[in-house]
């Protein structure tokens, strides 16, 4: 704990390490002496104050006056400036921001969409493909059926003329 004790006229202010980093002061004042003198207001000017003067000084309050109101007024046209500016800008951010996420989107859409489009001709093709496999499958199984058919008939008409020669011969034989 330290202690440092500065006497000045009564007065005295005690400093003591309270804690690690931390200091308290105290401060005892002395007694208020009993006979103290007032120290007295300045006397002002003689009340001899010409009308001249008067004007002069309210002459000059005016001047004054109307210095400080153009200097708020141009203070507060450089604040609107600033603020002018400063939507100005935020309004062109927002603008550009704007037409670079549409023209993004656009090219999203397009892609999409030629993409779309070349999926849709593949399937296209695909299916012409395969109409044609179909239509040749077809056309095969018909002329395989149109074989066939005179295949049958053929044997048929041999079974017939078989059929004849035998029922011939049986009635030659009766």
């Amino acid at each position: 704990m330290v202690n440092n004790t500065v006497d000045t006229e009564a007065t005295e202010i005690r400093c003591q390490e309270k804690s690690r980093g931390g200091l308290s002061y105290e401060v005892i004042l002395a007694e208020p002496a009993p006979n103290v003198a007032v120290p007295k207001r300045p006397v002002t000017p003689g009340k001899n104050v010409s009308v001249e003067e008067i004007e002069q000084k309210l002459k000059a309050a005016e001047e004054r006056r109307i210095s400080l109101e153009a200097k708020k007024m141009a203070d507060i046209s450089t604040k609107l400036a600033k603020v002018e500016e400063a939507t100005r800008k935020k309004d062109e951010i927002t603008n550009e921001f704007i037409t670079q996420t549409k023209e993004q989107l656009e090219s999203k859409m397009e892609l999409h969409v030629e993409k779309r489009e070349a999926i849709i001709s593949d399937m296209k093709e695909k299916l012409k493909i395969h109409a044609q496999d179909i239509e040749k499958t077809r056309e095969t199984l018909e002329q395989q059926k149109a074989n066939e058919q005179k295949a049958i008939e053929e044997k048929l008409k041999i079974a017939q003329s078989l059929r004849d020669e035998n029922i011939k011969k049986m009635l030659d034989r009766l």
